[in-house]
């Protein structure tokens, strides 16, 4: 797998989401649930770009599930963060990551807005290269070679820890038992924050900006590429049950550095 194509795709998909032709459609009929022409747009020209390389990968995405036991696919949220993307919060990201018999075995996440792209690959660590100018100094010492800016998650304690809240927007069946369980981590942390990106709160967690977060509710596309880059930072993800985070379904999660997580968890379940 050449991860510095797979990099480069990623990046000029990205640029799609400064177009004009943004706009907002319901999906499925929910209000709360949108799909944008960027998401249609990165979404075609990534699968399209990377058929060309890689014709023997199938895709795992919100329309093109059918790959998700395949031996070897692609799983892409085009923008996670649609709804930050529709009100220009800049808080939106392209997440995609590589996975082999259920594996994931590299995840990259790419924020255009700040221009921070996080990646990683299996048992070689996360890092953070900031796109200041092109991508030419990360391939000219190769993905695989990279070890600036690497990533490693905090060791603060749960009463010192900013935590995300996922409330789980597009369900909002579950407002109550989520904020029940927002509440209770609340009066034991530092303070909560709503990033609405999972991807990118999951990637601050690798970077210790954050230090733990949950959700009911999570879609794999969500979550593969930026599991990996926190594992890979020393993190580690669960789903409420503590069991591994599936690849082929929809899942609770749990995301912390080690000290964190267990006692994350015993409030979260409750």
């Amino acid at each position: 797998m050449d991860y510095s194509k797979v990099i480069s795709v990623v990046y000029e998909a990205s640029k799609f989401v400064f177009s004009k032709e943004i706009k907002a459609v319901n999906k499925d009929g929910n209000p709360n649930d949108f799909v944008t022409a960027v998401d249609i747009a990165i979404s075609d020209f990534v699968k399209a770009e990377l058929k060309k390389d890689f014709p023997d990968v199938g895709f795992v995405t919100e329309e093109e599930r059918e790959h998700a036991y395949a031996k070897k696919s692609f799983i892409l949220d085009p923008i996670d963060g649609t709804t930050n993307l529709v009100f220009d919060y800049k808080l939106s990201s392209v997440s995609l990551a590589y996975q082999e018999d259920g594996q994931v075995k590299f995840g990259v996440v790419y924020n255009p807005f700040s221009k921070e792209l996080f990646f990683a690959i299996k048992g070689k660590g996360s890092y953070l290269y900031v796109v200041e100018n092109g991508l030419a100094d990360l391939f000219n010492v190769g993905v695989e070679n990279y070890t600036d800016n690497c990533l490693k998650v905090s060791d603060r304690a749960l009463a010192n820890s900013i935590i995300e809240f996922g409330a789980n927007v597009s369900d909002k069946s579950l407002a109550d038992l989520s904020f029940e369980r927002g509440k209770r981590v609340y009066k034991n942390c530092l303070d909560l924050r709503r990033t609405c990106s999972s991807a990118i709160a999951i990637c601050y967690i690798a970077c210790g900006r954050l230090d733990g977060y949950f959700e009911q509710k999570l879609k794999p596309w969500d979550y593969a590429a930026a599991t990996l880059i926190l594992e890979e930072a020393g993190g580690k993800s669960c789903d409420f049950d503590g069991d591994k985070l599936p690849l082929d379904r929809n899942s609770s999660i749990i995301c912390a550095n080690a000290v964190i997580l267990e006692e994350l968890k015993k409030l979260v379940v409750g």
